[in-house]
């Protein structure tokens, strides 16, 4: 794991740079894993068989059959997250996830997501009374509360994933300077484990919301 990345492109920052070669990588990747499906499927056939396993039923889970309609998304999040967290352990590159810019855009899109489903489920007038709680008296205080917490998640999603991963970094950058010869192996560890549990937070985190918005209305046309 190196500070700075030696792929550089003048003008773009770093994290910019990065996201676009994983991008580049993994769709090359899996253009050429979708060539060669096979019907005994080897190591690497197996584990993304059930890494979208693993999506469908925590969707379906969550949502019953409706869910499968965000399999692209949370299939999406899943692989950009967990990719650009684990480009970490590549020296010479960086996290793209350990810049705050990105860990915003994809919290903003987990956001936009859950509210656009929420209103194209509900319509806009329903959705937003939810926002005023069930007891009439106690809406001024519930509305504003409500557009805050929503609000909030935007900056716990974001901060939440940009935090673990920026911060796995330096410790491992400080802990190299201090241990130079035993601290590496541990440190590559402890990045590798925390991608895929950011990673799935990030996601699982996404489905609530998207579950929320939608059943807690059907909870309220239910009563």
């Amino acid at each position: 794991m190196e500070h700075g990345a030696i792929i550089k492109i003048v003008g773009i920052p770093d994290h910019v740079t990065m996201t676009w070669l994983m991008m580049t990588v993994t769709l090359v990747f899996a253009y050429i894993l979708g060539k060669n499906l096979k019907k005994f499927p080897d190591r690497v056939q197996y584990v993304f068989e059930s890494l979208t396993s693993f999506i469908v039923y925590t969707l379906e889970d969550a949502m019953g059959s409706y869910g499968r309609k965000f399999f692209p998304l949370i299939a999406g999040l899943a692989v950009f997250i967990l990719f650009g967290n684990l480009m970490g352990l590549i020296p010479g590159l960086t996290q793209p996830t350990a810049n705050l810019n990105t860990t915003l855009a994809l919290a903003i899109i987990s956001f936009l997501v859950y509210n656009y489903e929420g209103i194209k489920k509900h319509g806009l007038v329903n959705y937003i009374k939810h926002f005023a709680g069930p007891v009439p008296w106690m809406a001024p205080i519930m509305f504003p509360i409500e557009i805050v917490s929503h609000l909030s998640r935007i900056l716990s999603l974001s901060f939440r994933l940009f935090g673990n991963m920026f911060g796995d970094e330096m410790v491992v950058l400080v802990a190299l300077m201090l241990v130079p010869f035993l601290v590496p192996v541990a440190g590559e560890f402890i990045v590798f484990a925390n991608s895929f549990l950011q990673t799935f937070i990030f996601c699982i985190l996404t489905v609530v919301y998207i579950a929320t918005a939608i059943e807690e209305h059907e909870e309220e046309h239910a009563g």
